[in-house]
């Protein structure tokens, strides 16, 4: 079964007319993307959009074979035209499987959102499933069988993925392929690197996928450090590369302030931004939850852990800390270390980068920021990837 994309875009394209973005205005070539639609075999087109028989021919296809156009959107849109020779575009009630002359059976799956997503088997007895833009599957049940090929929103519903990989309908073999995309990403290197942490990929218009060929899935890392100053969005780059996870385990290394307003306000905007599947546990003991089984972890902050660390050892005493406080310390750093090395788990670790700015006044705060700066740099040595974020742009300095 092959399946050629006419578009990879939403339904406003990229650019979007008129908006002045920097996204819109960099979108230019391969990053230009019309809405997104899908012709199936030549005979089945999963949407009709505007200039559909001119983008088939650029891709060196063409319309005149299409036997059946289905519509996936929550509402029909503004009229297009229907080329001469296409049948009148409908839809499948949710739930309800098409049997097409050609041999391909189209079953409709139900959004939450609105709009269908449509589940399709070819005569080969290769599956995909197409979703709507701003649309997750409702209702999904749990499937021994995995798609071979997926399109779907995957940067505005990433949720859409993580609940598909819940139910198994996406496999470790199953190419993840980003449609819908709009002007909240850079297109480019930057696009890339947010879905290759969520295991997808995008193609520009006018690409042919042969489903089930194999294709060289991204790898996601398996352990991450995210670096970064304060409000740099270190924490929100970290969220966002677990995101399309069905399950993550969220360590806060904090633990409670009592009286503390401003810092239990911080804690809440964090947890109101984590997907419900998430759970959450405070604690600095991270050995044990880095040497057991589960899910992915996702550390929020080895400063944080840090300064429970140089609580327990006495570091902040001069005295205790050359009587025995800065080898303890060492020891606990090894430990850490140690474990991140031959933990089996997905781990992304959040951490500030100190160092670049003024140098603290006290012997104490000279010794923390001294302390933060060689254990993030053991703690990187340890992981695939490491990011630094500025002003919410991330860097990749490792992987």
């Amino acid at each position: 079964m092959e399946v050629t994309l006419l578009g990879t875009g939403t339904p406003a394209g990229l650019p979007r007319p008129d908006c002045p973005c920097a996204v819109c205005a960099t979108a230019l070539g391969p990053d230009a993307r019309a809405a997104t639609a899908l012709l199936v075999d030549g005979t089945l087109l999963l949407d009709l959009t505007p200039g559909a028989a001119f983008a088939a021919a650029r891709s060196g296809r063409s319309l005149g074979g299409a036997r059946q156009v289905l519509l996936s959107h929550p509402h029909h849109g503004p009229a297009v035209e229907v080329p001469a020779g296409l049948p009148q575009p409908g839809r499948v009630p949710d739930g309800r499987e098409l049997a097409l002359l050609t041999g391909h059976r189209v079953r409709a799956v139900a959004m939450d959102a609105g709009g269908t997503g449509y589940a399709v088997t070819g005569p080969d007895g290769q599956r995909l499933l197409y979703l709507p833009p701003g649309g997750a599957p409702a209702g999904l049940e749990a499937t021994e069988e995995s798609y071979q090929l997926v399109l779907a929103d995957v940067v505005g519903r990433p949720d859409a993925l993580a609940r598909l990989r819940s139910a198994g309908a996406v496999g470790l073999a199953t190419d993840v392929v980003a449609v819908h995309l709009d002007h909240d990403v850079p297109q480019g290197a930057e696009l890339r690197r947010r879905l290759a942490a969520a295991g997808a990929r995008a193609v520009p218009d006018g690409t042919t996928l042969v489903v089930g060929a194999y294709e060289e899935v991204p790898d996601v890392p398996r352990r991450t450090l995210v670096l970064g100053g304060a409000r740099s969005g270190k924490s929100v780059e970290a969220e966002r590369r677990l995101e399309t996870f069905p399950e993550v385990l969220y360590v806060a290394t904090g633990g409670a302030r009592g009286g503390d307003t401003e810092w239990a306000a911080r804690v809440a905007t964090h947890r109101e931004r984590r997907p419900g599947s998430w759970r959450t546990t405070e604690t600095t003991d991270l050995e044990p939850l880095l040497g057991g089984d589960g899910p992915p972890l996702l550390i929020d902050c080895l400063s944080l852990w840090l300064t429970d660390a140089m609580d327990a050892v006495g570091a902040w005493d001069d005295a205790e800390w050359a009587g025995g406080g800065e080898k303890a310390l060492r020891e606990r750093v090894r430990e850490l270390t140690a474990a991140v090395r031959a933990s089996r788990r997905t781990v992304v670790a959040v951490s500030n980068e100190v160092g670049s700015g003024i140098v603290p006044a006290t012997a104490s705060g000279r010794r923390y920021r001294d302390e933060l700066g060689r254990l993030n740099a053991a703690f990187a040595g340890e992981c695939e990837q490491v990011l630094l974020v500025v002003a919410g742009q991330a860097l990749v300095l490792r992987g």
